[in-house]
């Protein structure tokens, strides 16, 4: 039975020396300008620092390069990743082609995620973009747990798959608040607008807040709940997916860290014995449920229950 990675998106160069301790076997991380809806903006010298920590501990860090980019940022994409191949990233994340084209014309050597967020629902798209480049997909979010395992059983690349966290289910390039706001010729004055969290947009018919989520990419809504799959892992790690996501945007650091080594006992444990696992599941998601925002209601997303659009 092979271990899955434990994935984990750091918000800092020292959040992600607490998640190396914690647990975590790799790191996503990443600038806005190529990356979107990063835990953490970090620099290219923070890249080089991260890569540095993670390698002493034998883990592994991969660049966000999953941004929709247009013709007057296709030129940055060569020297960007001619940087990130300087430092030895382990991976870079991707969703437009012109990375895969900006990657062989600079002939880089660094193996490419693919993850266009929603449209990664079947293994022959998988298979594509493995047979163009891509060592991995990263899958949909909306997709049931049968689903993902049949993609896993027929897919040619290393399947990830998101177990914890936010899920993203609306993405304009518009800065849609500031828009709207100067629209109405009103000051830009959102609540908590200055460090980017607690936005929500309120549903009273159905009692949910959907958090708002602006960067340089445009602006993002998220699910009302997150997603939890720590007492159902055994199904996942029987199915041998490769790697196991814990996305920590708009979660205090604390919370993420914390977070990550319950999930660290969770795969430990079954990897020890599946009724070890059994025993203590239980106990890691209360633990969750006791530290969880009480804004942020715990689901198992999409995996045991019909998408509906």
């Amino acid at each position: 039975m092979k271990k899955p990675e434990l994935l984990v998106t750091p918000q800092s160069v020292m959040h992600l020396a607490q998640l190396i301790e914690a647990g975590a076997d790799a790191f996503l991380i990443g600038e806005q300008q190529f990356g979107l809806r990063l835990a953490g903006e970090f620099t290219i010298d923070e890249v080089e620092q991260s890569v540095t920590l993670a390698h002493a501990a034998n883990k592994k860090v991969y660049v966000a390069m999953n941004a929709l980019y247009h013709n007057d940022r296709v030129n940055d994409l060569r020297p960007y990743m001619e940087k990130l191949a300087a430092i030895g990233v382990d991976g870079i994340t991707f969703g437009d082609p012109a990375v895969v084209m900006a990657k062989r014309e600079g002939e880089i050597e660094i193996p490419l995620h693919w993850n266009t967020e929603t449209t990664a629902t079947n293994w022959f798209t998988a298979n594509y973009w493995g047979r163009r480049g891509a060592n991995r997909a990263v899958l949909a979010r909306e997709l049931s747990m049968e689903e993902v395992i049949e993609i896993k059983e027929n897919a040619e690349v290393a399947v990830e798959v998101q177990v914890h966290g936010m899920t993203c289910m609306f993405q304009s390039k518009r800065s849609l608040l500031g828009n709207y706001f100067l629209y109405q010729d009103k000051a830009m004055e959102i609540e908590n607008r200055s460090n980017n969290k607690n936005m929500f947009l309120h549903d009273k018919e159905r009692h949910n807040k959907y958090p708002i989520f602006e960067d340089g990419n445009g602006t993002h809504i998220f699910s009302p709940n997150d997603m939890c799959l720590i007492d159902e892992l055994n199904e996942l790690i029987d199915a041998g997916i490769d790697s196991f996501k814990i996305d920590g945007i708009l979660q205090e650091a604390d919370y993420v860290t914390k977070v990550t080594g319950l999930y660290r006992q969770a795969i430990d444990a079954y990897m020890d014995s599946p009724d070890k696992y059994d025993k203590i599941k239980n106990d890691l998601l209360t633990e969750i449920e006791e530290m969880q925002p009480s804004l942020r209601p715990l689901d198992t997303g999409f995996f045991f229950k019909e998408t509906v659009y």
